[in-house]
């Protein structure tokens, strides 16, 4: 019972005003959980891996400028350098270091190294410091004399091939050609060029004396009579072709090669007409250079 002079208080003033709302807090404990860890824990394994990825694209992209000249020595190699370099072949001798130039490639005029590797047997494996920048790689064959030095060259040949076989998934492989050098020594016949019965010879002397390697390795005999070989040469690979046949070219696993015949003149100079015509005897190569930049 109200007494007199007592004020009446509105009964939603008093809640208001006794109730208290006490706002809750949340631990940053507590949205730390096993699922939470995991989720985070995927999403920065594949932002790591899209930025590796990425980064080894840009130096994967950045290496592959290079020419490696490789073969047995007196093949051509130098004589090949110098042409393209100079424009005019000079006399040479049998190199014993490097020889690395820029040249112009194509009709935009790029710019190629070109690494010259000796073909000694002591230091030709010096091509495999520049493998990993090597756009193309040309194997230069003197092929007037292929038909006695055929076991020797064929044993250089297969290191390269070995080499090949032996780059990793994440490295970028070269065009690989061989050239069929020195193809103007050679008498054609009235149906075939000089440069195609080269390419015809050096074909099917190299094809035949890798098949005695391949056969030999298969059957457990070692090689060392095929050839000068090194110390463990014996057991290199690379020789594997689709089928499992013998060894042909067409069908070998580490990817396609070309066959070039080529020739130089010594102290002749390379006009700009003889460029874009068959008297070029380095045309072929130079077409190949231009489409493989």
């Amino acid at each position: 019972m109200d007494t007199p002079n007592t004020p009446k208080v509105p009964l939603g003033d008093v809640l208001q005003e006794d109730i208290k709302v006490t706002p809750e807090v949340i631990s940053p404990g507590s949205l730390i959980n096993p699922q939470t860890l995991l989720l985070t824990s995927l999403l920065v394994s594949v932002l790591l891996i899209t930025i590796f990825f990425f980064i080894s694209r840009r130096k994967s992209g950045a290496k592959g400028d290079s020419l490696l000249l490789v073969g047995p020595s007196d093949a051509g190699k130098t004589a090949i350098l110098s042409t393209l370099v100079y424009e005019q072949t000079l006399q040479t001798h049998t190199s014993m270091q490097t020889n690395v130039a820029n040249v112009a490639v194509g009709d935009n005029q790029k710019s190629m190294r070109v690494i010259d590797i000796p073909g000694h047997p002591r230091i030709r494996d010096q091509f495999k410091d520049y493998l990993s920048d090597a756009k193309a790689i040309a194997f230069v064959v003197d092929a007037s004399t292929i038909s006695r030095n055929g076991a020797i060259v064929a044993e250089h040949l297969h290191h390269i091939l070995n080499a090949f076989m032996s780059i990793p998934p994440s490295q970028r492989v070269p065009a690989l050609a061989i050239l069929a050098h020195k193809a103007d020594a050679l008498k054609s016949s009235s149906t075939s060029s000089s440069e195609q019965l080269a390419v015809n010879r050096v074909r099917t002397i190299l094809e035949r004396e890798l098949e005695k390697r391949r056969s030999s390795q298969a059957g457990g005999v070692g090689v060392e009579s095929l050839g000068h070989e090194e110390e463990g040469s014996s057991e290199l690979g690379g020789l594997d072709c689709t089928g499992g046949g013998e060894f042909k070219f067409a069908q070998w696993e580490g990817g396609e090669i070309v066959f070039l015949g080529t020739h130089v003149s010594v102290g002749k100079p390379v006009t700009d007409d003889e460029k874009s015509s068959t008297s070029d005897g380095l045309l072929p190569l130079r077409e190949w250079l231009a489409e493989v930049v």
